[in-house]
């Protein structure tokens, strides 16, 4: 069979990075590892194609061409997603979906063809043997327990051009052995980390390559270190010895703030080629991590912070307001907190309940939820009633914001942190159009923006005092302005509307 795979639109989010992709000439933020890897599990001898919708348009000729219309998702893609669907029975295609946004709420797809939920290690072999069969079913659940993956092949990297993006990806693990509340890793991947074997990750990282890619890698788990044991005995090795003679594939990923905790890893993070991890951080507020059970985040969050920066690792943060313990002053204690801790790139978010938490079962037994999961954490936006009153959190958070993205308080963190940061020298290579990003920087930012007062400053003492993080100094001078234009909606005083209306 033909197979077609589509990828939905992205709206420019806190992560898309869509204000700051122009700069370096490029499409998306990230390409479709979820479809790229179900790629390379159909059968050999199907021809596919991909199609990302952040990149590129769906044309006619390839709905014609197709048999069989995959469609992966999250939830901040519904909308894409849906238009996706009613497009392709216009063509008169079967659709199969499959991913997080159709394993949360399955019931809301009724327009769905087939519905392969879960991991497609699990559910993609048995639709495929029923299809071959003639007897394909149209919902297929996640089946008790995990997939083993061992077995995972190399995402079909064939399938798209890499340089349209800004960032390639790739996971080694699933699963997190923490309990947060308002967290749904758990629910669809469990808590045990499920990983795959060194040989695997270098195979992928080999492919990577082997077709040109120099750049930015993320390893998408979504705690990179849930098993230290093995992380430390098997990938971080494989990957120093890997690194040897090569230049550029600077990683992130993401980790629990008890890796600050542990020196030795974190060398060997930074050897194995990371610099930079993004953090659960949440709050301040003691009450409210014991309120969300976030227990491994209960220490002086500032000092761990510093000992990762110091170590080489450039933090990332997702903060939290909304929990029933935060006190009135919540907001200025984030705002306080993310100015001194030098986490540049801060994801403020208000707390919000997915499907299968268990805070979505504690406010659902409160008739606490309203409205649905825009899939944005950042927009604004929440399914739950909140304690303090959904004004005065409303009020709070855009006053944070006000605050962290205005250029004199983001610019400030950033000198923070480069204070701090200990440069272990794992850079992206400076080619042609990252060297006519600075250029498009300094008329954008340094001449035309509102921000060039302190975009100059930065410029200047970074010249002086690191001249090796002018390149980083310069992309986060960048991010900011993706990040200003994102929040500018939200400050708008009718922006965020009572959900419940």
């Amino acid at each position: 069979m033909k197979a077609l795979l589509v990828y939905p639109t992205f709206p420019p989010t806190f992560w898309s990075f869509a204000y700051a992709l122009p700069f370096v000439r490029k499409k998306a933020a990230l390409p479709p590892l979820g479809l790229l890897t179900v790629a390379a599990m159909l059968p050999a001898e199907w021809p596919k194609r991909l199609v990302d919708l952040n990149v590129e348009e769906l044309r006619e000729e390839d709905l014609a061409w197709a048999d069989l219309v995959f469609i992966g998702a999250m939830s901040v893609q519904r909308r894409s997603t849906e238009e996706v669907i009613e497009r392709c029975h216009r063509a008169g295609k079967r659709v199969v979906c499959g991913g997080p946004l159709f394993t949360v709420e399955p019931e809301s797809f009724p327009q769905a063809d087939h519905l392969v939920l879960g991991e497609a290690e699990a559910t993609l072999p048995p639709f495929l043997e029923d299809l071959a069969r003639g007897v394909a079913r149209r919902v297929y659940p996640p089946p008790e327990g995990f997939p083993s993956l061992e077995a995972t092949p190399v995402p079909a990297w064939e399938l798209i051009d890499p340089r349209r993006y800004a960032t390639l990806s790739i996971q080694f693990s699933r699963g997190c052995p923490f309990s947060c509340e308002f967290c749904n890793v758990t629910a669809l991947f469990g808590h045990r980390p499920r990983q795959k074997s060194a040989a695997q990750i270098l195979a992928e990282l080999d492919e990577l390559v082997r077709r040109g890619w120099r750049g930015q890698v993320f390893f998408v788990d979504d705690n990179l270190i849930g098993n230290r044991a093995s992380l430390r005995s098997s990938l971080l090795p494989a990957l120093i010895a890997w690194r040897r003679g090569k230049k550029g594939l600077p990683f992130n990923t993401e980790v629990s703030i008890d890796l600050a905790d542990d020196p030795e890893l974190m060398e060997l993070l930074v050897r194995a080629g990371f610099n930079t991890v993004f953090v659960g951080i949440e709050t301040p507020a003691d009450e409210s991590l014991r309120e969300c059970r976030k227990t491994q985040n209960r220490r002086d969050l500032l000092a761990s912070v510093k000992r990762m920066q110091r170590a080489g690792l450039q933090v990332q943060g997702g903060f939290i307001v909304g929990f029933d313990s935060d006190p009135l002053s919540i907001f200025q204690r984030q705002i306080d907190f993310i100015q001194r801790s030098g986490i540049v790139t801060a994801m403020v978010g208000l707390l919000q309940a997915p499907p299968g938490t268990k805070l979505f079962e504690r406010l659902k037994r409160e008739n606490r939820l309203i409205g649905r999961l825009s899939g944005d954490n950042t927009d604004g936006s929440t399914n739950i009633l909140p304690r303090m009153g959904l004004e005065t959190l409303l009020e709070g958070y855009r006053a944070i914001l006000r605050q962290i993205y205005s250029p004199r308080g983001y610019y400030r963190r950033v000198l923070t942190f480069l204070r701090e940061y200990r440069d272990a020298g794992i850079d992206t290579p400076l080619d042609w159009q990252r060297f006519l990003a600075f250029f498009r920087s300094l008329l954008r930012l340094g001449v035309l923006g509102r921000e060039r007062l302190h975009y100059w400053r930065l410029l200047v003492w970074t010249m002086l005092r690191r001249p090796r993080l002018l390149t980083l100094a310069m992309t986060l001078a960048v991010q900011g302005y993706h990040f200003r234009k994102v929040c500018e909606p939200l400050l708008r005083p009718a922006a965020v509307r009572d959900p419940r209306r």
